[in-house]
């Protein structure tokens, strides 16, 4: 198998883990859950967002978070951004990493925003040259590139238009998000191959969602593509509002958990993960998709 000796994590369950729980946790149990990610060796971590409190009521005290967690020597914090006021507050905190957001689907975007992706692009211009000012790297995502509730099957040169889009105002880190969890490996595959191709100047993250417990088999089959950079989430916590059925992300520890099983190098420590997606249940107060927390690591059966 053609599989890359090592790859890079970025934990998104303080963000896209928490921002549809019912139970909004204090941000001393946040800074308490970041810093001991750190510890297990995680180098990149989605914080939180920027959006409105009243809408993500979760996401409130994301300011407060970066504020504590200035400068970490090696660790990457990165935000989610919707518009020009969530990069004044990125600014405001000494937020160095934000991440803009569209849909491949038609559909998804006119329904939310009364726009096509591509002139959702358009419109981050303002906020790009705003965030690189203040010395901002900014990457853009990209919602159900592998298929919609709305469209079904989403035309690969859509997706490339975005992506040319993002180019176009200065964005070269992109991350494909399965948001719906409708993709499977063989299209995965194609369509990571196709983008590098098209766009080798661009780095590439891919998001799955588990929706139909296709993440980590579309993830091997990103890996074969090429692809080291990838998104999870304590415990498998996330989910999509918008897509009927939604399951969360795929599960951090059972991720690292199969690296660390295939001799694939993280830099994470696989029993502090688990202890730490363990708290995390414990703090939403319900049972999550890990696999991994249910029956152990392969090696615990081993005496």
């Amino acid at each position: 198998m053609n599989l890359p000796s090592q790859i890079t994590l970025c934990e998104v369950g303080l963000r896209d883990g928490l921002q549809n729980e019912p139970t909004i946790l204090e941000t001393s149990a946040k800074i308490e859950i970041a810093n001991e990610l750190i510890t297990a060796g995680l180098k990149v971590i989605e914080l939180g967002s920027f959006m409105h409190p009243k809408a993500v009521p979760q996401m409130a005290d994301t300011d407060e978070l970066f504020l504590r967690f200035k400068n970490i020597e090696g660790v990457e914090l990165r935000a989610l951004v919707a518009n020009r006021k969530g990069v004044e507050r990125a600014i405001a905190c000494g937020c160095r990493k934000i991440k803009l957001n569209v849909s491949a689907s038609l559909g998804h975007n006119l329904a939310n925003i009364n726009m096509t992706p591509e002139e959702s692009v358009a419109g981050f211009e303002e906020n790009v040259n705003l965030a690189v000012e203040h010395g901002i790297e900014v990457s853009g995502s990209i919602s159900m590139p592998f298929g919609s509730p709305w469209e079904g099957d989403i035309p690969v040169e859509d997706v490339r238009r975005i992506v040319e889009a993002y180019v176009n105002v200065g964005i070269t880190e992109i991350s494909l998000s399965d948001a719906s969890g409708m993709a499977v490996p063989n299209q995965v595959y194609n369509l990571c191959m196709q983008m590098q191709e098209a766009f080798p100047q661009v780095t590439w993250w891919l998001h799955f969602h588990n929706t139909r417990g296709m993440a980590i088999a579309n993830i091997l089959a990103a890996m074969q593509a090429g692809i080291t950079r990838f998104d999870a989430s304590l415990g498998g916590l996330g989910g999509c509002p918008f897509v009927p059925g939604a399951a969360g992300n795929v599960s951090s520890e059972d991720l690292v958990h199969m690296f660390d099983e295939m001799g694939i190098a993280t830099g994470i420590d696989i029993v502090s993960l688990m202890d730490l997606a363990r708290k995390m249940q414990q703090l939403v107060g319900h049972e999550t998709d890990s696999y991994l927390l249910k029956a152990g690591r392969s090696k615990d059966l081993i005496r």
